[in-house]
């Protein structure tokens, strides 16, 4: 019996902003309380994005609410940076296409793959125009009145 993929939170603003040009699934480092909060869906992915920085990626913004999970006394960062887990080949080619083509990296997702780990789906990505951001938005707008024209 195979388990599907069941996505925490996703990001609706990625597809919209950005061309998404190739899609990598990694793994996240978080602490104890961070995945509580996640199992919960206390989190908020929308603001989040991916830097890379001495050879490691990290998650910048990904905003996740322990303060019911967190038991210590200091108050952990809502926004604390997290690393993102890939191969030393896949940063490799991540990093040539950042800094040679000016891609951008963008969480598209956060899920839980077949056996239960949370991973993160990140999109290599350029950022729409805002002309390229209408012309998008009147595709979406036919696909979905051919729908409805379809079904009725």
């Amino acid at each position: 019996m195979q388990k599907s993929v069941q996505i925490i939170a996703r990001n609706k603003k990625a597809k919209f902003s950005y061309e998404i040009i190739e899609k990598i699934e990694a793994g996240i480092v978080l602490k104890g309380s961070e995945v509580k909060a996640i199992r919960d869906n206390k989190v908020a992915i929308e603001n989040a994005y991916a830097i890379f920085k001495k050879n490691e990626i990290w998650m910048i913004n990904l905003h996740i609410d322990t303060k019911k999970f967190d038991v210590s006394f200091e108050i952990s960062e809502l926004t604390r940076p997290k690393k993102i887990l890939l191969n030393k080949k896949e940063i490799n080619k991540i990093s040539i296409k950042i800094k040679n083509n000016g891609y951008t990296i963008v969480p598209i997702d956060l899920h839980y793959n077949p056996k239960g780990f949370i991973k993160v789906l990140l999109g290599i990505s350029k950022g729409r125009k805002k002309q390229d951001l209408r012309e998008y938005k009147k595709k979406q707008d036919w696909k979905r009145d051919k729908q409805k024209l379809g079904s009725q």
